[in-house]
């Protein structure tokens, strides 16, 4: 069983970036590797700056390369709660900067021929007990009435052409939402990104900033000092000490994949017929699909831990507890990977980008980073262009004021996990 992403590790080799010598200055400057970083230095190369890019590790090697490889449409809290909060206007344009994302995502595979098996295949909210059924069909006609967007109520009957199991008691059917191989993607965009004139400097971590009385920032990293009229930073769930202020607001989860090993075409057919998406609505929820070679990747919150190889194991086998579970027929079928990550959540569940003292950022997507994070890397490129306006997430900016007693670190996580099960269990 291997301890790495699937996705990274069936990818085309990724070049290697690393050892290269910083020039003295660029026109920007983007502090990560993922997508945001990789999608900001695109968009901004192609505008004609002179952008370098530094990643302590290796291009996709935190979230961007760890997540389920899933690229939804939908925004990270009800639509419900986003017209209580926001009101209907400022609701509906988060929500199509939403769905926008996911367009932009296939844009860029057609644009820059990424070949990363970009498919429409659709995505399936399931409900875990028939008492939720119902607030499928609510959630159905607000989407509709509220926000342009059209989706399908299957009742448990209608899903079992979905799904091979009987485990869920409805779901929701999100026809446009789309799967991909994520590695594929993240390598093509970081080529793409060259291509475009941007410079990647990998295994070189930036280890300060500071602002310059004149304009712009000098950017210390671990191989040399780099001066810079505009920064980026896209570290979202990997952002370190050197960068406190977003440490101080952002809360970092720990998510958990498994993969088995290929089940075959048949096989696999039984259990997600039309290669669906399915996502748990629950508390702490799972996620699942298809990879393009017929394995099932089952991913959770599993245990509210950090992700280290010995927590990764014990993730895993709490995985595939839940998996068969859901999967009887599945009990006996090996697991070829397991691995983790950490996820950036806002306290507001809400993805924040802007700017503050200078330094733009782009950070929090709360699960929904492979289209968000790659669509907020073409809105940044713009709001350096001298377009605020560009941002459909301004005035969500992060609080000025830090909460009480977080320094970075989620030690209140496994209360909170245990509060979020018990609603899950009794609820």
């Amino acid at each position: 069983m291997k301890q790495i992403p699937y996705w990274l590790d069936t990818a085309p080799a990724f070049p290697d970036r690393s050892g290269k010598d910083l020039p003295d200055e660029a026109d920007v400057v983007v502090i990560g590797g993922g997508l945001t970083g990789l999608s900001t230095a695109y968009h901004a190369a192609r505008k004609g700056a002179r952008v370098v890019l530094v990643e302590k590790d290796k291009v996709g090697s935190g979230a961007s390369g760890r997540n389920g490889s899933m690229c939804t449409q939908g925004i990270t809290i009800s639509p419900a709660d986003a017209r209580k909060r926001y009101g209907q206007e400022r609701a509906r344009e988060l929500y199509d900067a939403f769905r926008e994302a996911v367009d932009v995502v296939e844009e860029l595979t057609h644009t820059e021929n990424i070949d990363c098996d970009f498919n429409r295949s659709g995505r399936l909210g399931a409900v875990c007990k028939p008492g939720h059924f119902e607030g499928l069909r609510a959630k159905q006609r607000d989407l509709a009435e509220n926000f342009g967007h059209e989706t399908v109520v299957l009742s448990k009957s209608e899903l079992r052409a979905e799904l091979g199991t009987d485990y869920y008691h409805g779901a929701l059917l999100d026809p446009l939402s789309a799967g991909l191989h994520v590695g594929k993607f993240v390598g093509g965009l970081a080529d793409a990104a060259e291509r475009a004139g941007a410079e990647i400097h990998e295994r070189n971590a930036a280890t300060g900033l500071t602002r310059l009385s004149g304009g712009g920032f000098l950017v210390e990293t671990m191989n040399g000092t780099i001066r810079a009229k505009q920064v980026m930073a896209a570290t979202d769930a990997y952002t370190d000490k050197s960068m406190p202020w977003f440490r101080k607001r952002l809360i970092n989860v720990g998510s958990f994949i498994i993969v088995t090993e290929p089940l075959g075409e048949a096989r696999a057919k039984e259990l997600i017929p039309n290669g669906r998406l399915l996502v748990a609505h629950k508390n702490v929820g799972h996620y699942v699909r298809l990879t393009p070679d017929n394995r099932l990747a089952f991913g959770g919150r599993a245990r509210f831990a950090p992700s280290n190889p010995a927590s990764d194991i014990k993730s895993g086998d709490i995985l595939k507890r839940e998996m068969t579970e859901i999967f009887p027929q599945l009990a006996t079928v090996r697991i070829d990977y397991v691995w983790g990550g950490m996820v950036g959540f806002s306290w507001d569940r809400i993805p924040h980008a802007g700017e503050v003292d200078g330094l733009y950022y782009s950070m929090g997507y709360c699960g929904h980073g492979v289209q968000m994070a790659t669509y907020m890397g073409r809105t940044v490129a713009e709001m350096m262009d001298g377009k605020p306006e560009a941002n459909p997430l301004r005035g969500f900016g992060f609080p000025k004021v830090p909460v009480p007693f977080y320094n970075g670190t989620p030690w209140f996580l496994p209360f909170g996990g245990a509060y979020y099960k018990a609603k899950d269990r009794l609820l």
